[in-house]
């Protein structure tokens, strides 16, 4: 494993993970670089699986397996995130404290934070990108 190259929100791990519109994306840019995140995106991926199973499309078990595929994927690359550094992102931004854990580890860290969140993107255009762009689709 080398170096963590980008820094990825929960949004790419659920489409990597789980069917939808940038599924086939998410998979080209785990291709393409090595990924980190803060811890956060456990909690956050737990509620996206725990709705999918709420709704019918997903059995406990199922949603259990990626959870520990994602686990598997980001085990040594969850990074704890300066508090100091997300109060920062907040002053300059519409964005709650949970989006902008994800700028602050970009930000402490000087990478890119490939998302697909268009206000985060559109608040942060310095640090954050489209996944399409990321991956040049």
């Amino acid at each position: 494993m080398g170096a963590p190259v980008i820094v990825i929100d929960t949004n790419l791990i659920a489409y990597l993970h789980l069917p939808g519109p940038f599924s086939d994306l998410a998979e080209a840019a785990r291709l393409k670089e090595e990924w980190c995140s803060p811890v956060l995106w456990r909690s956050e991926f737990r509620n996206v699986l725990a709705n999918h199973v709420r709704r019918g499309l997903l059995s406990i078990s199922q949603a259990r397996e990626r959870m520990e595929n994602a686990e598997k994927l980001l085990w040594g690359r969850e990074l704890t995130v300066r508090s100091s550094t997300v109060f920062d992102c907040v002053a300059k931004s519409n964005r709650s404290a949970y989006d902008c854990e994800f700028v602050a580890l970009a930000l402490d860290l000087g990478l890119k934070l490939v998302t697909t969140d268009g206000p985060i993107i559109r608040e942060f255009p310095g640090t954050a990108m489209h996944l399409r762009d990321f991956v040049g689709a």
